[in-house]
């Protein structure tokens, strides 16, 4: 483990952790109580980078390269990665940035699948998980088409590559939508943009499919139900597979829905709103499960 290097607490300091099979780099900023921030797959720290400047005001917010992605070196080759492993890397960091402490913890889609697999498994090391459109479609009525269109993704990955797989989830999604806050996204995006680039590979052919047919421990999730808000953008609501999955959450465990501002991107196309949103979640305490659907 290598320790990050002193600066401002305005500016982020970047240090490792050996974990069985990674080394994971990670960014943190800021004093107070640990906020973990996890990023979706294909994208890393860098994801955050707008809405941690804003939360650092009053938090120490971490952030992080998931295993096998961008600067979080795997020590062996890449393969179909699993959701448990991922969520026990995340309490490693936990375990190391907030010992002793439960933490809160954003994710947002397959960081928030993460996030509620670390809520399932250690759950007395969280005290809030926000978990904003996690696409889990094995949670919905009929997840036959959104399962069939990832394996179509994939598919069209192996034969064709990087940029007809994308075309085809864009497509598949019904989003594709040009977003009027393009503009505003902070360089930190910009500068991640080549080494998501360069992750798509792997997302595509090693995480997309095993992550999305994932089905959550319900009866692992139901007594910390009260510390689980399941989160969704408010301009997401006529994409199935990225609303639904929230809403479904929600409506098995009796936890109500929140809606962010924006869409699936929304922490990076409007973070001063969505850190606004954010911290009123965070200060509410965790309450009781209202009846849950069975």
């Amino acid at each position: 483990m290598n320790e990050p290097t002193s600066k401002s607490t305005h500016e982020p300091t970047a240090g490792t952790l050996d974990v069985p099979g990674a080394t994971l780099r990670y960014e943190k900023r800021g004093s107070g109580p640990v906020l973990l921030l996890i990023p979706g797959a294909g994208a890393d720290a860098g994801l955050y980078a707008a809405v941690a400047r804003i939360l650092a005001a009053g938090r120490t917010v971490v952030s992080y390269d998931p295993r096998g992605v961008s600067r979080s070196p795997l020590h062996g080759p890449l393969t179909d990665q699993q959701v448990e492993v991922w969520s026990d890397d995340a309490h490693r960091l936990l375990e190391l940035l907030s010992p002793g402490e439960p933490a809160s913890v954003l994710g947002c889609s397959a960081g928030a699948i993460v996030a509620i697999g670390l809520l399932a498994r250690h759950p007395e090391r969280v005290r809030r998980v926000i978990a904003h459109e996690p696409p889990l479609v094995e949670l919905l009525e009929d997840p036959a088409p959104h399962r069939a269109l990832f394996a179509e993704v994939r598919e069209t990955f192996r034969k064709e590559g990087v940029g007809p797989a994308m075309a085809r989830f864009s497509e598949g999604l019904g989003g594709g939508r040009p977003s009027d806050h393009q503009a505003e996204l902070p360089p930190e995006i910009q500068e991640m943009a080549p080494r998501m680039y360069a992750n798509l590979p792997g997302f595509l052919e090693h995480i997309l499919c095993p992550f999305t047919s994932w089905v959550p421990d319900l009866d692992a999730l139901r007594p910390s139900a009260g510390k689980l808000v399941p989160a969704a953008g408010a301009e997401s609501r006529e994409q199935v597979p990225l609303y639904g999955p929230a809403a479904r959450l929600a409506e098995l465990l009796g936890s109500p829905l929140a809606e962010f501002p924006g869409g699936h991107l929304g922490v990076t196309e409007r973070p001063a709103e969505f850190a606004e949103r954010l911290l009123a979640e965070l200060a509410d305490e965790p309450r009781p499960a209202i009846s849950a659907a069975v």
